[in-house]
């Protein structure tokens, strides 16, 4: 009984399963809906589009009763079938509608992504701006820039702006700011003192550069400067001589007693760059005392040399100090030199030296000046954020840019070669028979330096090598050596990258790509300088960073250079918003060949940001507790 009333149960359960699934297919069957093809689909929503433009101009038309009636009609020729019967609209106007569309979705992307670029660079704006922290303490603020005695001629200062601007265009020189100086086209017109015009003339300087002409002027009249120009262009002398005038002047007033000063103070972010400009001081200084002027005390303070010798030219009154930030971060605590009377500050390489870490030295050096100062900053490559950073410690600044920010010098030759890793080392001696020496040949890496200077040195060139490892006393002598031509070879880190001014290099090899296009715009402005021609050489492969190739791609497109086909296939379908109106590349390094958005070296330094945030608190309180 039990296994015949639990059956029926069973079957109709199952029919009812059975006739549910057959309904549900013939549903299925009867919303079928036939397969577009993607390719149609797209044409006919073009299409749509192309309608509705159209449709939305007669819609702002006054209508007749008798257009009225037919709205039903009007709504019914969205469709394209319909459309193109009833409407009988030419492919020419239809191209036109959709090339308009097209136009107008191509803006709003480009708005889309600038918008998203300036959120980006809003977020990687430091917080803290570049002054003192008393200053910042007590919202201390200058609205008015240094007053100076010095004045242009007079015909010079009667000069109307559309000639100004005349010259500045010829010369192909940008400047922002209120109330810039006029340019100025010789070094007489300039009033230096005959001492500092002999002092030109030894070294073969005849008429001042693009950036002396605009830059000079602006500095002797007190202005904060912020100078871009490419490597080689002479932007030390643009500092240089101002401040040796301005101290100068200060001796002339008052003699400087013994432990004072200084007046003017250079930083710079490499131990050799700082040397160098140093000795530039010291090279006029001497000729203005030829002349019977008085003697401008300038020290050199770096490390890797005793401060002892810093310390006896501040105790007999020091007018100008050039330095390296650690060094002079030292002395500055240890109360063996003061800011109190310092009134000139210029920063060499400025966007190098907050690159490598320097920014929270600057800001503190800040914080031992007494008064106000005049700011100026330089570099050959200013990305915007630095530019940015850096007005905030300027007073009403003046932009002086001659060529693109991080634009590569065009009396340069630049030259890629694909290299195996392996290869590269004995393909050197080849590249040498380019040109006649001397030759630059940078490396990444410090054990490289080594290893190319060993291997050349067994191979009878006449070489020497620098980087970071080497002391001090090393390092000088192997680059006095080849600026003194007793050496052919120099084989460098970045170290040497970065303002070194080497007379006559004829060609830079970089055995290896760097890590960023900045570092390669430096290293190749060690020739092609003071309108000579130079050649580089760049060694790449696959183990090189393909951003990075990205940037050299555009870089050399840009300075109008033979680009190889490797480089030419490289991405080309990313490249739609690398120009976009007047912003060019990545805002954030510099480089061409990518957006901020994509930007590598912004994306390490977050993550490197974001990795140290834990760490730094655990190690503070793991040393508290012991």
């Amino acid at each position: 009984m039990s296994s015949t009333s639990s059956a029926p149960p069973q079957i109709k359960r199952y029919r009812r399963e059975e006739e549910e699934k057959s309904s549900g297919a013939e549903e299925d069957d009867d919303n079928y809906v036939p397969y577009v093809p993607v390719k149609e689909r797209k044409k006919k929503q073009l299409m749509k589009l192309g309608r509705i433009v159209q449709l939305t101009a007669e819609d702002a038309k006054p209508k007749s009763s008798s257009e009225n009636e037919n709205d039903d009609d009007s709504q019914n020729a969205t469709d394209p079938e319909i459309w193109g019967r009833k409407y009988n609209i030419s492919l020419l106007d239809q191209h036109t509608e959709l090339k308009k569309i097209a136009e107008a979705k191509k803006i709003s992307d480009v708005e889309k992504q600038l918008k998203e670029e300036e959120k980006i660079l809003e977020s990687v704006q430091q917080q803290k701006a570049l002054m003192g922290v008393a200053e910042l303490a007590k919202g201390i603020q200058y609205e008015e820039p240094i007053k100076t005695s010095w004045k242009p001629p007079r015909y010079i200062m009667e000069m109307s702006e559309q000639k100004r601007n005349a010259i500045r265009k010829r010369l192909r020189i940008l400047v922002e700011g209120v109330d810039a100086a006029p340019p100025i086209r010789s070094f007489k017109e300039m009033k230096f003192p005959k001492g500092i015009l002999n002092g030109l003339a030894a070294k073969g300087i005849k008429k001042p550069t693009p950036i002396q002409v605009q830059g000079i002027p602006t500095v002797l009249s007190g202005r904060d400067l912020i100078g871009i120009a490419f490597t080689g262009s002479g932007k030390t002398m643009v500092f240089v001589l101002p401040i040796i005038m301005f101290a100068l002047e200060q001796e002339y007033r008052l003699p400087f007693t013994r432990n004072e000063g200084p007046y003017g103070l250079i930083i710079c972010p490499s131990r050799e760059l700082a040397k160098q400009t140093n000795d530039i001081i010291t090279h006029y200084s001497k000729h203005l005392q030829q002349t019977g002027m008085p003697e401008i005390r300038s020290c050199l303070a770096i490390g890797g040399i005793p401060v002892s010798e810093a310390i006896d030219v501040i105790a007999k009154g020091v007018h100008i100090m050039v330095a390296t930030p650690g060094r002079l971060m030292d002395m500055l605590e240890k109360k063996i030199v003061t800011l109190d009377i310092c009134r000139y500050l210029c920063m060499d390489e400025a966007d190098r030296m907050i690159d490598m870490g320097f920014e929270e030295d600057v800001r503190t050096i800040f914080s031992f000046f007494k008064a106000q100062r005049q700011t100026l900053l330089f570099s050959a490559t200013m990305p915007k954020k630095i530019q940015n950073f850096a007005i905030s410690a300027l007073v009403k600044p003046v932009t002086i840019n001659v060529g693109r920010a991080g634009a590569a010098s065009m009396n340069v030759t630049q030259e890629v070669e694909y290299v195996k890793q392996e290869a590269k080392v004995v393909y050197l001696l080849e590249c040498l028979q380019k040109t006649a020496p001397p030759v630059l040949i940078f490396a990444e890496k410090k054990q490289d330096v080594d290893c190319i200077h060993e291997y050349l040195l067994l191979k009878g060139v006449e070489a020497v090598a620098i980087h970071g490892g080497k002391d001090q006393e090393e390092r000088s002598r192997a680059v006095e050596a080849y600026r003194d031509s007793q050496k052919d070879v120099l084989v460098a880190t970045d170290v040497a990258s970065k303002g070194l001014d080497f007379p006559n290099v004829q060609h830079v090899i970089n055995f290896d790509m760097p890590e960023d296009i900045e570092n390669y715009v430096h290293r190749i402005g060690r020739t092609g300088r003071s309108n000579t021609k130079g050649l580089a050489t760049t060694f790449v492969n696959k183990t090189t960073d393909p951003s990075v190739l990205l940037d050299l791609k555009h870089l050399l497109i840009e300075a109008k250079q033979n680009v190889p086909d490797f480089l030419l296939e490289l991405c080309p379908e990313s490249e739609q918003y690398l120009d976009l109106g007047d912003s060019h590349g990545c805002s954030y390094c510099g480089g061409l060949g990518h957006r901020i958005t994509e930007c590598p070296k912004l994306e390490a330094i977050q993550s490197k940001q974001a990795s140290n945030i834990g760490r730094r608190d655990y190690l503070s309180n793991t040393a508290a507790d012991y």
